[in-house]
């Protein structure tokens, strides 16, 4: 049989629900034609659970293994990008590598907004936040056509970016620095799950919502006048208190965005540097038990082999000017120079 009709048997067996006979079928064809993208897209989806499961570290990493035969024989297909990027990032925590990715993408399709926001989206992650704020701008300075949807994502980003850039850079929680203080909010807080953004919400406005309701039902009028006012003005505290739970939610849980930092440090690098009593803490838990499969498995074989960060350890970012000519090169040089000078 020809790579056609292995491609049909595999799509008829992945509409069927088999998915060990679609990828047998699909990896035929794709032996018989490595450049049958098709089979190999069949390939892929037969490698990975049915939606609503997580896939296992072997899963993801067979069809991230999969994906990249795909790009590098057709880099347009940004179905493919995108998919690959997602299992990086989300299913096996490789952020660092992600980035790498996302880079690759736009040296093949440098007018894409896409991986520009997801690169903006894990270096803010990481906590670089002056490299994910520079991302995000070169969107708005190079006039990069962005739908409604991406641009209201890449606001709201934008914003989150530059609010936390204002911190002092020895507040930005490191986890390759062992004696930041950080670290000391981690062991203070690690004993607890952390609160929710509802429970906050219930706590702070559930009691002046009662008094309130006491008050201007002992005097106020009964009249719809006084109705529609009392309406407003509990309408008014809601939506306070709910920018307070968001804006608390924030402040009281920066031990467990910490650590969730450190988690995924250790899952993009592969080296640990984690004390075993945070490890074993109950927060450390509650974060691990809502990450992916996949991501969970290669945590804990990170931590079995026990690697500890070499003292020489640098992030390695990737050239984010790759994608450009030389001229345009040597002027985001230029830029990114000026500005390293301005924020000292």
């Amino acid at each position: 049989m020809g790579a056609e009709t292995h491609y049909l048997n595999a799509m008829e067996a992945l509409d069927e629900g088999d998915r060990e006979r679609a990828k047998t079928e699909a990896k035929k064809a794709t032996s018989i034609d490595a450049e049958h993208y098709e089979a190999w897209s069949i390939y892929i989806e037969a490698c990975l659970p049915p939606a609503g499961i997580q896939p296992t570290m072997a899963e993801a990493a067979q069809a991230l293994s999969a994906v990249k035969r795909v790009v590098a024989g057709d880099p347009s297909r940004m179905d493919m990008w995108m998919r690959g990027g997602r299992l990086l990032a989300d299913e096996l925590g490789m952020l660092h590598d992600a980035l790498h990715w996302w880079q690759r993408c736009r040296e093949h399709a440098p007018d894409e907004v896409m991986p520009v926001v997801e690169m903006a989206s894990i270096l803010a992650d990481m906590g670089e936040y002056a490299q994910a704020q520079q991302r995000l701008q070169s969107i708005l300075n190079d006039n990069m056509d962005v739908g409604i949807t991406q641009y209201r994502k890449i606001t709201g980003l934008l914003q989150l970016v530059q609010t936390a850039a204002t911190q002092q850079e020895q507040d930005i929680f490191k986890p390759y620095e062992k004696h930041h203080d950080g670290w000391v909010a981690i062991r203070h807080k690690m004993r607890k799950p952390p609160l929710s953004e509802s429970v906050i919400f219930l706590v702070t406005a559930v009691p002046l919502l009662l008094i309130l309701v006491v008050l201007l039902g002992r005097y106020s009028a009964p009249t719809w006048s006084a109705i529609c006012l009392n309406t407003l003005v509990i309408m008014i505290v809601i939506l306070v208190c709910m920018r307070n739970a968001k804006r608390w939610f924030q402040l009281l849980n920066r031990p467990a965005f910490n650590l969730l930092r450190a988690m995924n440090f250790e899952a993009a690098t592969g080296y640990t540097v984690m004390e075993e009593d945070i490890r074993t803490s109950v927060l450390y838990m509650y974060i691990m038990q809502r990450k992916p499969k996949a991501w969970q498995e290669r945590t804990l074989k990170i931590i079995d082999k026990g690697a500890p960060l070499p003292k020489n350890w640098r992030m390695r970012l990737p050239d984010f000017s790759s994608h450009l000519v030389e001229g345009e090169k040597e002027m985001y040089t230029f830029g990114e120079q000026l500005d390293a000078y301005e924020e000292e």
